[in-house]
């Protein structure tokens, strides 16, 4: 293959104004972590609640995780995020779906809609985390929170949950890194985060290879600072004698 590499072009202007691609790329990037950082919170705290919902003795309210669970797991990503960018703006009450067409910058509303559709999304998989993590310690700690006088609540706040949050780092840590790469999806939507960007650096410079390698290393680069962040933390709570799901 005989082709002549040009990693200048990152530093060459786009003709739009006085960016450079480069400009583009870290524009991207930071949409890219503002998209992932934010769904992931919806996510972690929505998805410990269904995880708790899902352990709870009473079946109705598990059952309502449990659906939570089956419909937003098996119905595709890129599918979910059309029915919040352009269905459920429909249904919402005539002022804020005024307020949400018209009032709003374009990209705020894509913003929103991808937000919305990752962090529940990725809820859905992280309550099974919650859910084997509680599962996984012994009963006898409930046990004997409960021999103490403590309520439900307070069981699964000062017990249970910070066990279990313990055992299910690594995979949460594999959910985590997954928000990074999903928030591509945004790209669809016109939303230009970093997929985006590469795509528009790839068409107007025409150095395709170019584009999509600095792309690869950074969707690298972040996803493995992430890993070692999470492996840090897991190493600092870890609590002798408590095995995770991804080892001692």
């Amino acid at each position: 293959m005989n082709y002549n590499w040009d990693w200048t072009v990152f530093f060459k202007s786009t003709g739009v104004g006085s960016e450079t691609y480069l400009d583009w790329f870290i524009s991207g990037l930071g949409w890219t972590i503002a998209i992932a950082v934010v769904a992931w919170i919806v996510a972690l705290m929505l998805g410990s609640l269904l995880g708790v919902m899902r352990t709870l003795p009473n079946r109705f309210i598990a059952g309502i995780a449990t659906l939570y669970v089956e419909i937003f797991r098996n119905v595709p990503l890129l599918v979910q995020l059309f029915i919040w960018y352009f269905l459920v703006p429909d249904l919402l009450p005539p002022d804020l779906q005024e307020w949400y067409k018209q009032d709003l910058n374009p990209t705020t509303s894509a913003y929103l809609s991808v937000v919305v559709c990752l962090g529940l999304f990725t809820a859905a998989r992280v309550c099974e985390q919650v859910r084997t993590g509680i599962e996984a310690l012994p009963r006898g700690q409930e046990s004997a929170a409960r021999a103490m006088g403590f309520s439900m609540t307070q069981i699964y706040w000062h017990v249970l949950l910070p066990q279990a949050y313990r055992i299910i780092i690594p995979p949460l840590t594999s959910e985590f890194l997954n928000v990074f790469k999903n928030s591509s999806v945004a790209s669809l939507i016109g939303l230009m985060e970093l997929l985006a960007q590469t795509k528009q650096t790839a068409e107007f410079s025409a150095n395709l290879f170019e584009a999509f390698t600095l792309a690869t290393l950074i969707y690298f680069t972040l996803n493995m600072s992430l890993m070692l962040l999470m492996r840090l933390i897991e190493k600092k709570v870890a609590v002798p004698g408590l095995m995770s799901l991804g080892g001692k």
